[in-house]
């Protein structure tokens, strides 16, 4: 019969885990833990007897997952963020704080939508640690199911995440390709994608709604998507880039808006406009908010008005 794993496994358990993944060797994973090695390895054997599986193949040159190990630690890590995270919320509540609050944004989201959202849940919660982490869908989702963050608002990557998070919908996101201010193709009349095609792009990576949304439509119109190209996860990276040379790149209006205002980029005018499912509040299921979460929640509802719908 199998062993209980919930009844035994212990958090230096986990923590060996990711020590492990993290490092390579028993010999660095232990000094990480302050352990001998010989601790970290009787551990190790303890740990896989009690899920009866290889964790970690032995090679001459330190440790490898095997599947079921890397299932194991990724699961480890997220359970290791969560009582992180419960330490720290205790901590400050305990001492007479508000908490912490962690979210993950997409960019085209930061500038208005979260902004106002954030301002208003500091009125109200003024000793409220908040934790923003501005990154792409894919990002902040992982981070999301691993724990790391409270709850994100952006749009899935992948229909795995339908599986795994709660979604609602808040607003949508305008989207332009932008060139810099004098450019060669800045003021010419509305282009069409074929236009664009042989002109060198910078792209968000592939897994990312928007490049998606950019390769279907050069798809639809019967064109190859762009090859001359830079892939870059870094939106200020992009704008940089576009900023610096004859590169153009799709990017939210709202990111992009103090640049057009001050007269460094330029939009190119392109039919049909390319466009995005609405972004929304994105949340673990079966799992409650915390009250700080739940408040932003709102503050993210009330706001959702500034957003065209």
């Amino acid at each position: 019969m199998d062993k209980d794993i919930t009844s035994n496994l212990k958090v230096r358990h986990l923590s060996l885990i990711v020590a492990l993944a993290d490092h390579g060797t028993t010999h660095r994973a232990a000094g990480v833990l302050n352990m001998t090695q010989s601790t970290a390895s009787k551990m190790l054997r303890d740990v896989e007897e009690l899920f009866q599986a290889t964790l970690f193949e032995r090679e001459p040159r330190g440790m490898k997952p095997t599947p079921l190990g890397q299932f194991v630690i990724d699961n480890a890590r997220g359970q290791l963020s969560r009582l992180l995270h419960f330490s720290d919320e205790f901590h400050a509540r305990r001492t007479g704080g508000y908490g912490t609050l962690t979210i993950g944004v997409i960019s085209g989201a930061a500038p208005g939508l979260v902004a106002h959202a954030l301002a208003e849940i500091k009125r109200m919660r003024p000793l409220l640690m908040v934790v923003v982490h501005g990154e792409t869908s894919d990002t902040i989702l992982d981070m999301l199911e691993n724990g790391r963050l409270d709850l994100a608002v952006g749009r899935f990557s992948t229909d795995r995440h339908r599986h795994l998070f709660d979604f609602e919908p808040i607003a949508e996101e305008e989207l332009v390709i932008v060139a810099r201010a004098g450019h060669p193709l800045a003021g010419q009349r509305p282009a069409g994608l074929a236009e664009l095609a042989d002109c060198p792009w910078v792209l968000q990576p592939r897994a990312t709604p928007s490049r998606r949304a950019l390769d279907a439509a050069f798809g639809e119109a019967g064109l190859r998507a762009p090859v001359d190209k830079i892939e870059c996860s870094s939106i200020l990276a992009m704008m940089t880039l576009v900023e610096v040379s004859d590169a153009i790149a799709l990017l939210p209006a709202s990111v992009v808006d103090v640049h057009l205002r001050a007269g460094v980029f330029t939009v190119l005018p392109v039919r049909p406009k390319i466009t995005l499912d609405r972004f929304g509040l994105i949340t673990r299921k079966r799992e409650a908010l915390s009250d700080a979460a739940v408040e932003f929640s709102g503050c993210l509802r009330r706001n959702a008005a500034l957003y065209p719908r």
